[in-house]
């Protein structure tokens, strides 16, 4: 992958890391970091939380069927989302990037909501 971005993201202590593609949205995140964002969880599949300020929808699909182990952007709530669970195709969810190295399963055995620290490598 092209201009390649990695975060460090901290939970419950555990210092996990991601590759943010190369996209306006990727870029206007990374101009927001470093970032805490109180996250809750949804449904057994994705870690939520509301982000400072929007991300550029510019070049992005309509809506997105995200991976386990993505991480992403759900524009409607402007909330960074770690999907750690099979998140079906809804509408305003934008895939950021890949969590790396067994990341999803980490965070998928961490019960209830989190605070959740994002910063660049």
């Amino acid at each position: 992958m092209q201009n390649a971005r990695q975060l460090t993201i901290t939970v419950t202590g555990q210092r996990l890391t991601a590759t943010l593609d190369d996209s306006p949205a990727a870029a206007d995140l990374l101009a927001q970091l470093p970032v805490t964002v109180d996250m809750t969880d949804h449904g057994g599949v994705e870690k939520t939380g509301r982000l400072p300020g929007p991300l550029s929808l510019q070049g992005q699909p309509d809506g997105s069927d995200p991976d386990i182990g993505d991480l992403g952007y759900y524009a409607p709530g402007n909330d960074l989302v770690l999907y750690y669970g099979d998140q079906s195709y809804h509408p305003g969810i934008v895939v950021l990037g890949r969590l790396n190295d067994g990341a999803a399963d980490r965070i998928a055995a961490i019960n209830g909501d989190v605070t959740v620290t994002v910063e660049a490598r």
